[in-house]
């Protein structure tokens, strides 16, 4: 089979229609959307285009199924998601050929993401099991105290682009273990990861109407119906603090429970005594996964003086050997942005950086030809005014400044209104643990540049969001708390 032949194979065996009640079909008004290839420009296929009919419907569908699925066994729902985490396995090699064709990022890295999207599934079928309260003797002898967890009800989900698979099964997971109903929009961008997995998750015994999966060219159009529906009690975003805001605005009017997971800003410590070699591996990690287009990647490096230059050049070489290609190309390390829209911020970004004064040690601009591609950049001696040191960058560049003390790198990392993770390098623990006490961020890596981890609490303080997901915390946001005092 030719590549052209298996990638158009995998692309005809994903839905193309709404999912709704458990039935494929098309949009109300007929319309549909081209799903593009960020590495042509090309259309990949056409999908249907929601209307706000089709999101209320979505909607019915999801409150409909609300009471059954709440009291199916928590056995059964385990066991649905662990079925999913096996199927996901199983299903990789296409899902993650899909996944690029749509996104850009290496088949690799794409595969890397099934494999983590697969993990909120068997990290959430054994927390279907673990949904506990408490009883106690209240403090007068004479009643007694009895809590206990329910799941909050129908839901609405938001999800971005760069990590289509996992974006979905971060939420859907718990939901399914708490008992709670769905409706699902993806990015626009990229809906064939979406529909797969609702295809997944349908064969692996999920009632329908429990999760129902919306696309649609219009997000506000759909989204306003369904938050201002007082039917849906939990709104939760995965996407930019600027639409976050507006959201949180939307879901006040009903009092929505809601979880947001917003803009990133991530500083990246290196302390003079850190091991250089594990530094600039960590580095790389941190700042090219998802060729960049991660609220986790590092988005500013702050480097002690004394080694700011031999971090520099050491990255500078690193990223001199990433290959810059057609994601299913063979030994492709760096794929296209998005859309041109992404890649024209990326390039602002560099421009104004370079205007104030630093310099493009490697990369620093577009790459000539089809496609949204951008060279993998190092930007060094970055000024302070520099507007990629206080906005998400999304893109493969690495802005370099350094520091002169604890306190200032301190000061440094903390110079931003997001909040979502920060990296540390240094082999001093009494100065690791008041760095990493010091950072305000929701999650640090100490000496690693991943921090990612289905079984741990993903989220950020500030302005990067609310709530938490991932862990024993994530199962908490599905989740309402219910006092019974009980008369003796």
């Amino acid at each position: 089979m030719s590549v052209a032949t298996r990638e158009q194979a995998v692309i005809d065996r994903v839905a193309n229609q709404l999912y709704i009640g458990g039935e494929w079909r098309d949009g109300s008004g007929g319309e549909t959307l081209a799903v593009e290839d960020p590495a042509t420009g090309e259309a990949l296929c056409e999908i249907a285009d929601a209307t706000p009919d089709d999101a209320k419907a979505a909607l019915d569908a999801a409150v409909a199924a609300q009471a059954e699925w709440a009291a199916t066994p928590p056995n059964e729902r385990g066991e649905i998601l662990w079925r999913g985490f096996e199927t996901l396995n199983e299903r990789a090699d296409d899902l993650a050929l899909l996944m690029t064709l749509e996104m850009g990022k290496a088949v690799a890295e794409s595969k890397a993401e099934i494999a983590y999207a697969a993990e909120f599934f068997r990290w959430f079928s054994g927390e279907a099991l673990r949904i506990d309260g408490n009883y106690k003797v209240a403090g007068n002898a004479a009643s007694r105290v009895l809590v206990m967890r329910q799941p909050v009800g129908p839901c609405y989900f938001i999800t971005p682009w760069n990590f289509p698979t996992a974006m979905g099964t971060r939420k859907i997971g718990p939901a399914i273990a708490a008992g709670c109903t769905m409706v699902w929009k993806p990015a626009q961008q990229t809906p064939l990861s979406a529909f797969a997995l609702a295809q997944v998750l349908e064969e692996c015994g999920l009632p329908g109407g429990v999760l129902n999966v919306i696309t649609s060219s219009s997000s506000s159009g759909v989204s306003a119906p369904i938050i201002g529906d007082g039917r849906l009690r939990k709104l939760s975003f995965t996407g930019s603090t600027e639409v976050g805001r507006k959201l949180i605005a939307q879901a006040s009017d009903n009092v929505l429970k809601v979880s947001m997971e917003l803009g990133g800003n991530a500083p990246f410590l290196i302390f003079d005594d850190a091991d250089m070699d594990a530094a600039l591996e960590g580095a790389m990690i941190a700042k090219m996964r998802n060729i960049g287009e991660a609220c986790t990647s590092a988005n500013r490096f702050h480097v002690a003086g004394s080694v700011a230059d031999e971090f520099a050049s050491g990255l500078a070489d690193r990223m001199k050997k990433l290959r810059t290609g057609r994601g299913t190309d063979d030994d492709v390390d760096v794929g296209p942005l998005i859309d041109d829209n992404q890649r024209s911020k990326v390039a602002e970004l560099v421009d104004d950086a370079v205007g104030k004064g630093a310099t493009a040690l490697i990369g620093g601009g577009k790459v000539d030809g089809a496609g949204y591609f951008f060279e993998p950049t190092v930007l060094g001696g970055v000024s302070p005014e520099a507007r990629l040191l206080k906005e998400e960058i999304f893109g493969p560049v690495a802005p370099i400044a350094s520091f002169d003390s604890e306190k200032e790198a301190i000061a440094a990392a903390n110079d931003t209104e997001f909040g979502l993770v920060a990296y540390v390098f240094t082999k001093d623990l009494k100065r690791a643990l008041r760095v990493c006490e010091g950072l305000e961020s929701g999650m640090v890596g100490l000496n690693q540049g991943m921090v990612s981890n289905a079984g741990a609490p993903f989220g950020g303080v500030k302005q990067s969001g609310i709530g938490r997901e991932g862990g024993n915390e994530g199962i908490d946001e599905y989740l309402e708390t219910k006092y019974v005092a009980v008369n003796l």
